[in-house]
């Protein structure tokens, strides 16, 4: 009896799986793999990429938006801190490169009025 249930214990514990079992298995995990590439990390370099080369391209002139909201032409550019002209007064702020969020094409109305006509 002893003999009997060493060999139910051997044969259950050391099952065989041949390649051909886990082939689908293998699939399954490399499809994952390249889902995973194709929808989140592919997508999130190139944008990081947009990113990049837009802050690279900055210069005096550019109509640009901060990530705070604010609307402003860039005056200056010193390594990683812009100097921004802000309103109609031409109050100077300075802001970090990396807060720049957009390039905006809108040209600069002085007057509202302007704007409307």
């Amino acid at each position: 009896m002893n003999k009997f249930f060493l060999t139910l214990m051997t044969e259950a514990a050391a099952p065989t799986l041949g390649f051909a079992e886990l082939i689908p298995t293998l699939a399954m995990v490399v499809g994952m793999i390249a889902i995973f590439y194709f929808m989140l990390i592919r997508p999130q370099r190139k944008k990081d990429k947009a990113v990049k080369d837009m802050l690279a391209a900055l210069k005096p002139g550019d109509r640009i938006c901060t990530i705070g909201g604010i609307y402003g032409t860039i005056a200056s550019i010193k390594d990683d801190t812009i100097t921004l002209y802000v309103g109609a007064q031409k109050f100077q702020m300075v802001v970090a490169r990396w807060a720049i969020r957009s390039v905006e094409d809108a040209p600069l109305v002085e007057n509202e009025s302007e704007a409307l006509v």
